[in-house]
């Protein structure tokens, strides 16, 4: 029995056999390590989604999880999931992040742990946001992305339509397609260590099975993968 068992009953996922099996793969990395750390924490849920992910964290025994989330009727898809004490400790804001993370740090917000999950391949502004974190206080990020296997610290520059529900909000008023950049490893590596943040990554190879989440071990072009960073104090 997996945490995310639930879905393949929702009406979003039905018709995708493989969900299930993969969240509760990625919960296994992605937040059971921290569950110490989670337990009575304020949680900050960046690309909140359906919010599927502050559920995890609801469920997990946070005391409050904000999700932030660029399109409403996507967020409202909190609604389906079964457990009402666990969606009342939720908090669904919707709006760009940085938006919403600049009115959180001037209402004076901090946050336990923040999750950046599925982010940083759709935005192209990767130092403003951990810079922007670490005025959150967070004690814990957790991060889950696309990186490419490429050597040094480089961001590749593409395009992606914004009509998508999984992709890039648009950055100007009418805009179909918006600019994104996609990270290297070692380019994470260097905004963390310039923003003074401790980088540990996550050991994905430790999974024996690794049906559904082929994505973490691909060899070439961009790999998924997922580290923790702390930031150290001044």
């Amino acid at each position: 029995m997996g945490f995310f068992d639930f879905v393949s009953d929702l009406d979003a996922y039905v018709d995708n056999p493989k969900a299930v099996l993969r969240l509760n793969k990625r919960r296994d990395v992605l937040v059971a390590p921290f569950l110490d750390e989670i337990a009575g924490a304020s949680v900050l849920d960046l690309g909140a989604y359906d919010g599927r992910w502050s559920y995890a964290f609801a469920g997990a025994g946070a005391k409050t999880v904000v999700g932030i989330e660029g399109r409403a009727e996507t967020a409202a898809g909190l609604a389906s999931y079964p457990d009402a004490a666990l969606r009342k400790v939720i908090e669904m804001r919707v709006g760009d992040i940085f938006e919403e993370i600049d009115a959180a740090m001037v209402a004076g917000e901090t946050y336990d742990v923040i999750a950046v999950f599925g982010i940083l391949y759709h935005i192209m502004d990767h130092l403003r946001l951990f810079a922007s974190l670490r005025k959150l206080k967070p004690k814990l990020v957790i991060v889950d992305s696309e990186f490419l296997q490429r050597p040094g610290a480089t961001i590749h520059l593409s395009r992606e339509r914004t009509d998508k529900p999984l992709n890039a909000l648009p950055q100007i008023e009418g805009q179909k397609e918006a600019v994104k950049g996609v990270m290297s490893f070692r380019a994470l590596e260097v905004i963390a260590e310039c923003l003074d943040y401790d980088l540990d990554w996550s050991d994905w190879d430790a999974l024996e099975d690794r049906t559904g989440v082929p994505d973490y071990y691909r060899a070439k072009g961009a790999r998924r993968a997922t580290c923790v960073m702390r930031p150290r104090a001044r």
